[in-house]
């Protein structure tokens, strides 16, 4: 179930994905080209390669929600609702949890700011997006069937560090990104699947 439900995922490059399940959920679009028009919009934080408003437009109509925090909701136009960890905000096809997301090792992503990683739930199904993360120790404590880990290392966690976030959450699938574009290239993501071979299911998605 979890694999066929994978097929509704499409990796944008970099941090970016398209849910289509229920409603068209992107998450963090960045030098995509256009596509479907969105239900939804979910954005981490502030950084360009995460929140680009020109990116937004190219599938934002009348009846998109963007779902954000602070910083970035300041950025954006539209219908766009102000999140912090911990709150939920639901769609009725789509629910969306708004959970932390913030480096332990650096200082690109303080937790102060209250930035995000997001746990859409649709159809059934759990997906969890890190955002620009560590690996924290609320990742220990989730219940996601598809988790969406950066590997990349730099701004983010390391693959060997996804590979203990991916160990810690357990889900029925993990997804690598944060690679191919600003950082970070698809040996990480590699090493992540070979990692985990035997330990949890990976799948490495190709830019669609």
């Amino acid at each position: 179930m979890i694999r066929s439900f994978a097929d509704k995922i499409t990796w944008l490059g970099h941090d970016g994905f398209r849910i289509d399940a229920g409603k068209t959920v992107y998450i963090d679009p960045y030098q995509i080209e256009g596509g479907p028009v969105a239900d939804v919009i979910l954005i981490s934080h502030e950084h360009f390669d995460h929140c680009s408003p020109e990116d937004v437009q190219k599938i934002q109509g009348p009846d998109t929600v963007v779902v954000t925090e602070k910083d970035s909701a300041k950025k954006l136009t539209g219908d766009v609702r102000v999140v912090k960890p911990g709150d939920t905000v639901d769609l009725g096809d789509v629910k969306i949890e708004a959970v932390p997301s913030y480096n332990t090792d650096k200082d690109f992503h303080p937790k102060k700011n209250g930035w995000l990683g997001f746990v859409v739930e649709t159809e059934g199904v759990k997906v969890y997006h890190a955002g620009d993360a560590d690996f924290i120790p609320e990742m220990k404590n989730l219940e996601v069937d598809i988790a969406l880990l950066p590997v990349s290392g730099t701004y983010v966690m390391t693959a060997d560090q996804a590979v203990k976030a991916a160990l810690a959450i357990n889900p029925k699938l993990a997804i690598p990104m944060h690679y191919g574009a600003i950082v970070g290239d698809v040996q990480d993501a590699l090493n992540f699947e070979k990692a985990l071979e035997g330990k949890v299911d990976v799948l490495v998605l190709e830019k669609g």
